[in-house]
């Protein structure tokens, strides 16, 4: 990595913040939100299953629906360009074969490895308990929003990653079966209109051991 590329990479790092009040003048074209969401999915998952799901809510009609259901964060709501409900789905194993067979076309994997990875998939999923399934989906999910952080900065924009809201609600309010999709976080992204606080990381040697 050269020495400006490396600056750059770590003033995205550094620099994120979480923002509460964004300026409310700044639109996010559904088209730049599509290449947002195209860069963030690059990030890995268990299997390449990709569980993520998003709902884009940046319409006024969505954000009234989303805001009794965000109270305790009402001002990112309204002033945020949108604010993206991750869920993950519990039935990603669904789309194995898609997934796979995808690849073998596009001539990123020999159709015999295909065959190899959709027959294992297939046995780790066929009675696998429903919490193993949450751990990995909620591991996975947790990848993809910290990369859509990063790649939001680097378009120039901010985030504020969100954990309190009704979780019990949200699915079926924006039309997902609940049972099928849980609710990770949801993540205001707009143009910040005022300067996030810095906070207090410990030390590498306080969470670190060496062996």
């Amino acid at each position: 990595m050269n020495t400006a590329t490396q600056k750059d990479f770590m003033e995205i790092v550094k620099g994120r913040r979480s923002i509460r009040v964004y300026d409310e003048n700044v639109k996010i074209s559904k088209e730049e939100m599509t290449q947002i969401l195209e860069e963030a999915t690059t990030a890995p998952s268990s299997l390449n299953l990709q569980p993520w799901r998003f709902v884009v809510i940046d319409s006024a009609e969505g954000k009234e629906t989303l805001l009794p259901l965000a109270s305790f964060n009402k001002r990112q709501v309204e002033t945020s360009s949108a604010v993206i409900a991750l869920f993950a789905d519990y039935q990603m194993a669904d789309y194995t074969e898609e997934i796979f067979d995808t690849a073998v076309e596009r001539g990123m994997m020999p159709a015999e490895v295909r065959d190899r990875q959709v027959d294992m998939i297939k046995g780790i999923f066929k009675d696998a308990p429903k919490e193993m399934i949450k751990d990995s989906i909620m591991l996975d999910s947790g990848l993809v929003a910290m990369q859509l952080m990063l790649v939001a900065r680097a378009h120039g924009y901010d985030t504020n990653p969100i954990g309190g809201y009704d979780k019990a609600n949200i699915a079926e309010a924006f039309g997902l079966d609940k049972e099928r999709y849980l609710p990770v976080m949801l993540l205001s992204i707009g143009k910040a209109a005022e300067e996030g606080y810095p906070s207090v990381r410990f030390p590498v040697d306080r969470i670190t051991d060496w062996k």
